[in-house]
């Protein structure tokens, strides 16, 4: 037909069953067809267009590149990083408990937005007696490592144009606060548990620090005339019930931290009766001065001693948010709290610096000590215009 143009870009043709296939050639020279037909030939035209803006972009990406199963691509991602042993076991559960069971044996480039949103719906919406209810935390949990792993799938491997992972807030874990423990409650714990743990209680409150810091701490990390401890190692136990020692997670959790000259007296008493002898001495052992085991601790001790307080749901790592807590009520800065804490981000360190409800209770009462005294100025005006209360 005169005037007709022809089409630059790629070609279409209509097959025998009276639908259309779309085909073009790729920076690399490679015919290559739509990854389906089209009802109609101007959607096969748009297709085609699309894939001229990609390459025209600099956008393309071979559409063979992201055939590679994500169980392939996961278990590669994971051998290509340095992660802590915790951080291994956490991701290797959350894949193989959330993630591949899904999506382990579609090809990289096939998981779709509407594929991740079906199965986010899927997890939030599973019941209490459903055969695997999971909770929003762990849900977003698996959520943020299925984002990590497909952000490098598109930013850096380039197998997939963008990362479909694309759902606001999906990532973000809202947590129940945790209960801040008072003060006697915590020296009530203290002298709960056997003698040679109530260090443990206090180092745990008053300087902050996790149960990995402190099975893994040295006695030479201790300086009890500077009241500091130098935290450079942890102790972690595997879920299969081996330990193995290893460094902070990040590189803010090696610090230094100081305590309280309160308790050098308990520190300076453990050191001498229960920590194992030398600079490389272990200072928590058990009763047989085996490596501290978190399982048995809680089995033997912690149980025991919480509900000896009261307080049966109490986790052992409620004292250190209970320090973090009462470090924030001096007025710490958040980069002073991100420092003793050993928090890499704000977020995790904005945490302690909520209003806790002893001091909500203490701001209300002096509130009312204001009200009391504007009160009493009316009162007093009134009292003194009654009959015979006026002053001469």
């Amino acid at each position: 037909m005169p005037g007709a143009r022809k089409r630059q870009f790629g070609n279409i043709r209509k097959l025998s069953s009276g639908r259309y296939q779309a085909r073009y050639r790729g920076p690399d020279g490679r015919l290559r067809p739509a990854p389906h037909t089209f009802e109609r030939k101007t959607d096969a035209a748009r297709w085609l267009s699309l894939k001229e803006t990609e390459m025209a972009r600099g956008e393309w990406i071979a559409p063979e590149l992201g055939e590679q199963t994500f169980r392939e691509y996961a278990d590669q991602w994971m051998r290509d990083r340095v992660l802590g042993t915790r951080t291994v076991e956490l991701y290797t559960g959350l894949l193989r408990n959330h993630l591949l069971r899904t999506f382990g044996d579609l090809g990289v480039g096939d998981i779709d937005e509407a594929a991740i949103r079906r199965w986010r719906k899927e997890r939030l919406e599973a019941g209490p007696k459903a055969k695997h209810p999971f909770g929003p935390v762990t849900v977003a949990k698996a959520y943020r490592l299925l984002h990590a792993i497909l952000e490098t799938a598109s930013e850096e491997d380039r197998i997939i144009v963008r990362n479909p992972c694309r759902i606001t807030g999906a990532g973000q874990e809202e947590s129940g606060e945790r209960e801040t423990v008072p003060l006697p409650v915590v020296f009530k714990i203290a002298e709960a548990v056997p003698a040679r743990y109530r260090c443990l209680v206090l180092l745990a409150t008053f300087a902050d620090m996790r149960w990995g810091e402190l099975a893994g701490l040295r006695r030479g990390s201790i300086d009890l005339a500077s009241c500091e401890i130098r935290i450079t190692e942890t102790l972690a136990q595997l879920d299969k019930g081996g330990l193995r020692s290893g460094t902070p997670k990040s590189r803010a959790g090696k610090r230094t931290v100081a305590f309280p000259e309160e308790i050098v007296p308990e520190i300076s008493w453990h050191l001498d009766r229960f920590a194992e002898p030398g600079e490389r001495g272990f200072v928590f052992v058990g009763p047989k001065g085996g490596k501290l085991r978190r399982s048995n601790f809680h089995k033997s001790v912690w149980t025991t001693a919480r509900r000896s307080v009261g307080m049966p749901e109490l986790h052992f790592h409620d004292l250190r948010h209970t320090g973090g807590t009462l470090s924030a009520a001096t007025g710490a800065t958040l980069k002073e709290l991100m420092a003793r804490l050993g928090h890499s981000s704000v977020r995790a360190a904005m945490i302690y610096q909520h209003a806790t409800r002893d001091r909500d209770q203490a701001i209300a009462k002096a509130l009312s000590t204001f009200v009391r005294e504007v009160r009493s100025v009316p009162e007093k005006a009134a009292e003194d215009r009654k009959p015979g209360g006026q002053s001469l």
